[in-house]
């Protein structure tokens, strides 16, 4: 009988916590690109990159796409890096589990994506 008593009162917390968890993904308003990768980083791989500002690298790839990389950590350096290096560790990818090194530094990558293209500057 105690057992049915203490039952009644979390049965009735869950009841009110299901409409928060049946909230799907296609509600959010947020559309997610999927992670990408650039192959063969330290034989060619990458042809150009552009330093947007401390926290965001655009990379270009051998075959001509852009990707944006998003770094965990600002680096202050990065805006007026005359070069910089991928640190792949033992794949020879690029991806959000890579590091760029600027100055000796390593900056971990948060994400990296396929953009269409450079951003249009200003002015």
């Amino acid at each position: 009988m105690k057992n049915r008593i203490l039952a009644a009162p979390l049965l009735a917390l869950g009841l009110f916590a299901t409409p928060a968890l049946a909230e799907t993904p296609a509600q959010s308003t947020v559309a997610e690109q999927p992670e990408a990768r650039i192959n063969f980083v330290n034989h060619g791989g990458i042809r150009n990159w552009h330093a947007e500002d401390r926290d965001t690298l655009y990379i270009q790839d051998r075959r001509r796409n852009w990707y944006k990389a998003e770094l965990m950590i600002p680096s202050h350096e990065l805006p007026f890096a005359w070069a910089i290096g991928f640190d792949t560790g033992p794949i020879d990818r690029l991806d959000k589990f890579s590091q760029i090194v600027v100055d000796g530094r390593s900056y971990p990558i948060a994400s990296l994506t396929q953009v269409d293209g450079l951003p249009e500057r200003d002015g």
